[in-house]
């Protein structure tokens, strides 16, 4: 279910977020080298989220290349009246991740990574939990599994082949 809401970079407008950038070093017998990780997070601040990973010698091209993966990764989210449809859970690797509606007014109540995907995916008002491992690569692949495995009533409504109001009702 989590492929075919993947979407095409198509001339969205979306905003770049930067979440990290790590200076790595390898150590050898002659020398060390030194090289850059960046972490990005591109969104159109209206259901549509992508996330990528780049490597580099020098930091600005680390972040280019994490910024060129982010379009590729793009997926669609649900968003209604500026938060999501239902609580959802996801794990990836170490990290858990646990994001629950909020009332309208409520703000984005998360940190790190986690609030950089939400703010990029165009949510205003959520709670959210990280449980388990801080590492952000893990984070933010936890979090873009949790919105990406979120359907709003229409979408269940349509896949079960029954009214709106029988969804309501059971």
């Amino acid at each position: 279910m989590g492929s075919d809401k993947k979407i095409k970079y198509a001339g969205l407008e979306l905003r770049e977020k930067l979440v990290g950038v790590t200076r790595v070093c390898k150590v050898t017998k002659g020398r060390r080298y030194f090289s850059f990780s960046a972490i990005v997070v591109k969104g159109n601040e209206n259901g549509v989220v992508g996330y990528g990973f780049g490597k580099s010698k020098e930091a600005p091209d680390a972040i280019h290349k994490a910024g060129e993966q982010a379009k590729r990764n793009l997926c669609k989210v649900c968003i209604s009246n500026g938060t999501i449809p239902h609580e959802q859970e996801a794990k990836y690797g170490g990290a858990h991740i646990l994001i629950r509606p909020a009332s309208n007014g409520t703000g984005i109540i998360a940190g790190g990574p986690l609030r950089a995907v939400l703010e990029a995916a165009g949510l205003r008002n959520v709670l959210s939990k990280s449980k388990g491992s801080s590492n952000h690569h893990n984070v933010i692949k936890a979090t873009i599994k949790a919105l990406s495995k979120m359907r709003d009533v229409n979408v269940i409504a349509k896949q079960r082949g029954i009214s709106i109001k029988k969804v309501y009702n059971g």
